[in-house]
């Protein structure tokens, strides 16, 4: 049995919260589970219109429901924890300049709202916890990467401080999800379409990429592979970024007009993606498409064993795993993938 249809398996009967629903990966998240035998599926966020519109989406399915909520508030997590078996959590503040702006927002949703859906999960012994991470925690450079980071350690603590019978908590941890709101490829395609120059920030950047699908994918097989407190990585491929823009230039302006305008890098950001630091490869088992970040301290009530159900060896890996450590996809290869994934085409 492949490892699709094991996780498939593993979702059947039971019941999952997702807080941040309408977000771009807690649709997607939606979306996908509703697909694999659920008895139900509650679905949270704090926006009103969007909330609205996604109810009406799956107005014909009994197993999903969907309500106003924010993780900000502990009590409406513990009512809606009630006989859940599984809960994603993926709402977040993620624009760095708005988290830079308005800090203590940052704190309140990514910090302190992490530790809302911990409590609520501990008082209401739900089986499983993953977190939704970003590739900002790792060296973080600005409050929102400073703020997942800090998530993450959270829901780690949690795991090592549970007691036989507890929840079991875990992060996961990706990068670029091509197409979502606020993406590159939705600006450059916006740019193009207006003529206007495609603005790249600086020629040598390089960035970890995956679709919306896949990135969603990996995140529901890894809840029922996780033994506690880890971090999952997912494995992504690496594009440079002025490939990306060129090959959007090629296909969707074929006559060539529009160019390419460097306007150089912004505050706090870097060159390359890093999915998981040094101070972490001595501590990291690699799986087929994940590494698998071990707690850097040991559980408190219980001595966990990290073998999964796949080939892998001890912890430990040579290299940080960075987007300039990594080859990236050929321009061909690039152009393949982005219309292999109807990346090009207008909307999101």
């Amino acid at each position: 049995m492949n490892q699709q249809h094991r996780a498939a398996d593993s979702w059947r009967g039971k019941r999952a919260l997702i807080t941040g629903v309408c977000g771009t990966v807690g649709k997607e998240l939606l979306m996908q589970l509703s697909t694999l035998g659920l008895d139900e599926i509650i679905g949270i966020d704090n926006n009103e219109s969007e909330i609205f519109f996604l109810t009406e989406t799956f107005r014909g399915n009994p197993s999903v429901r969907l309500y106003l909520g924010d993780i900000r508030d502990p009590e409406k997590l513990m009512r809606k924890m009630d006989g859940i078996d599984v809960v994603l959590h993926s709402a977040a503040l993620k624009h760095v300049i708005l988290c830079e702006q308005s800090p203590r927002d940052a704190i309140q949703t990514n910090i302190l709202g992490v530790q809302n859906v911990i409590d609520a999960a501990q008082k209401n012994r739900v089986g499983r916890v993953l977190f939704t991470s970003s590739d900002k925690a790792v060296n973080p450079t600005n409050v929102m990467g400073t703020s997942k980071l800090m998530g993450e350690r959270l829901m780690t603590a949690a795991h090592s401080l549970s007691r036989k019978g507890g929840p079991l908590f875990a992060s996961t941890r990706f990068g670029n999800v091509l197409g979502s709101r606020g993406s590159v490829i939705p600006l450059f395609r916006k740019q193009i379409e207006a003529g206007k120059p495609v603005t790249l920030t600086h020629p040598e950047m390089t960035r970890f990429i995956m679709t919306l699908g896949e990135a969603v994918r990996l995140v529901i097989d890894s809840v029922f592979l996780a033994r506690g407190g880890e971090v999952f990585v997912t494995k992504m491929p690496v594009v440079k970024i002025r490939d990306l823009a060129e090959v959007m230039v090629e296909t969707l302006a074929p006559n060539g007009n529009v160019p390419i305008e460097i306007i150089g890098p912004k505050a706090g950001e870097k060159l390359y993606e890093e999915l998981m630091n040094d101070e972490e490869t001595r501590r990291t088992i690699e799986l087929d498409r994940y590494f698998s970040v071990l707690p850097a301290f040991k559980s408190v009530y219980e001595n966990i064993d990290y073998t999964y159900p796949e080939p892998h060896g001890a912890p430990g890996v040579t290299n940080a795993y960075n987007s300039s450590n990594e080859a990236a996809m050929t321009k061909a290869a690039l152009k393949d993938y982005l219309i292999a994934n109807r990346l090009l085409e207008t909307g999101e």
